[in-house]
């Protein structure tokens, strides 16, 4: 994951300050052809690009709006894919309409054209790394992740498609990001756990006769292996 951070110190909701306990990731996209993060995200900081019509969200009322997430997934202005993180993520966003903006954390994903294969793959493993990254921060599974049409079906968001109006022109549902999530976890938990210490142990004869192994055990010993010592079985 490419994480970055540029606060949207300029909205209305980065101001209202409200803070929550994130329990559960709500998944969104733009639904504009607009695939690049400059669009939402700014001012430029060296790698987002600028925004001729300065039109992205950190500003009080983006488009007239009282909208804000709290991350934006999309193409820097080299081409390649990055997340940028616009509120904390324990803030109030302003992303889906409904009592899950007390509950989840929101992020968009920058749509294209919803045909172009390659730039689908890059974004969908992006977030699902970021909500790898958001369980692991607030002990969440891929249980607690959602996106906003079936945050509309549990009657916690409004009425909106995304993303399911897009992720299965890519044989992609939000069950198959879940398993994605869940996977992902899995190996990164395998991963972290402490490999186990190898002891080494050195024999130097096994003897039937206690006195010709203690005659070993001197020999050890003014060797300069102290640490020698005689084993009963």
């Amino acid at each position: 994951m490419n994480l970055n951070r540029l606060y949207l110190t300029k909205n209305e909701c980065y101001r209202a300050g409200q803070i929550i306990t994130p329990k559960g990731i709500m998944v969104h996209s733009t639904g504009a052809n607009n695939p690049h993060l400059k669009r939402y995200v700014g001012p430029d900081d060296g790698k987002l690009g600028a925004n001729v019509y300065r039109n992205h969200w950190n500003q009080a009322r983006p488009d007239g709006r009282q909208v804000c997430v709290h991350a934006f997934i999309g193409r820097l202005a080299d081409g390649s894919i990055a997340t940028y993180q616009t509120l904390p993520w324990n803030h109030r966003g302003w992303h889906a309409g409904g009592d899950a903006n007390n509950t989840h954390i929101g992020f968009e994903i920058c749509e294209d054209g919803l045909t172009d294969a390659s730039y689908f793959s890059a974004v969908y493993k992006e977030a699902v790394e970021l909500c790898v990254h958001l369980c692991k921060l607030y002990g969440l599974s891929e249980k607690d992740i959602l996106c906003h049409s079936e945050g509309y079906k549990q009657g916690i968001a409004s009425n909106h498609a995304d993303v399911m109006h897009w992720f299965p022109k890519h044989g992609k549902t939000m069950d198959t990001f879940r398993v994605d999530v869940k996977k992902l976890l899995n190996e990164e938990d395998k991963s972290a756990e402490p490999a186990k210490k190898k002891y080494y142990r050195v024999q130097i004869g096994a003897y039937t006769v206690k006195a010709n192994a203690e005659a070993q055990l001197a020999k050890a010993k003014k060797a300069g292996f102290t640490d020698a010592f005689i084993k009963y079985d």
